[in-house]
């Protein structure tokens, strides 16, 4: 009997993919063409570069940056307030059970989606990427922050609690000296994907350089496509260098 329960876990895995696979409705036949297909439009993209849109793809990109740090910092002013009340030993139980499921929920909705529900309300501006970024963020922001405070090594709130102090002053003396480096260090990387996702929200009306490459390759105007490509990926490189070597420092202090 076990013999058959060990064969049939290392069987599940296998049929799961195969399932997976029957209902992708994926053409094999063409499997073959795709790297050719693929070097192709890496052609049509980086050949010859139509140069003279980078002065407008630099002031799209800037706007997707803008719209992910203002998205981070609302992110970051929310979240952190809440994840404190949801960790053990802060708030009460019924209240840092009905956070968690509050975060969970918010982790379910893509980006994206929150972006189209929010277009009906404030319309095709990059505030509303802004917006879609700062709510999606709560839920993981929140998230790393009470498992931060959870986690975090530190004997001062049982002292703090000794002599008569309350939970603002536990969080205050005790727990947040402890923890605000692991706290930035994660809002830091939060902001890193807000500006990668930004992309994405432009595709979809929110501005940004998403929206002019969206526009772009719908026009099949590929040499324009390839810049805005170049100006994406290494601005983005730059910034995770910035922000790592200011991660890596907080890290240390602490």
């Amino acid at each position: 009997m076990i013999l058959k329960d060990l064969d049939l876990r290392k069987l599940l895995p296998a049929a799961l993919l195969i399932l997976a696979l029957m209902t992708l409705g994926i053409e094999w036949r063409a499997l073959p063409e795709v790297p050719g297909q693929v070097w192709h439009y890496l052609q049509l993209m980086f050949s010859s570069p139509d140069w003279s849109r980078l002065p407008r793809a630099v002031a799209e990109m800037w706007r997707a940056i803008a719209m992910a740090w203002i998205g981070s910092l609302i992110c970051v002013i929310v979240s952190i307030p809440l994840g404190f009340l949801a960790a053990f030993g802060v708030g009460p139980l019924w209240l840092r059970q009905a956070l968690k499921v509050l975060f969970a929920v918010i982790r379910a909705f893509p980006e994206v989606v929150i972006a189209i529900i929010l277009l009906t309300v404030t319309g095709l501006t990059p505030f509303t990427g802004a917006l879609a970024l700062g709510i999606s963020g709560i839920g993981q922001q929140a998230k790393w922050t009470y498992e931060i405070v959870e986690s975090a090594k530190t004997t001062a709130p049982e002292a703090i609690r000794a002599a008569g102090g309350t939970t603002p002053t536990i969080v205050r003396w005790g727990l947040w000296p402890a923890c605000v480096p692991a706290i930035l260090s994660f809002a830091l990387y939060r902001f890193e994907i807000s500006i990668r996702t930004s992309a994405v929200l432009g595709i979809v009306g929110a501005g940004g350089i998403g929206s002019m490459l969206a526009n772009y390759t719908n026009y099949r105007a590929w040499d324009t496509v390839g810049v805005l490509l170049i100006v994406m990926v290494g601005i983005t490189m730059i910034i995770d260098a910035i922000s790592g070597r200011l991660r890596r420092a907080i890290m240390r202090q602490a």
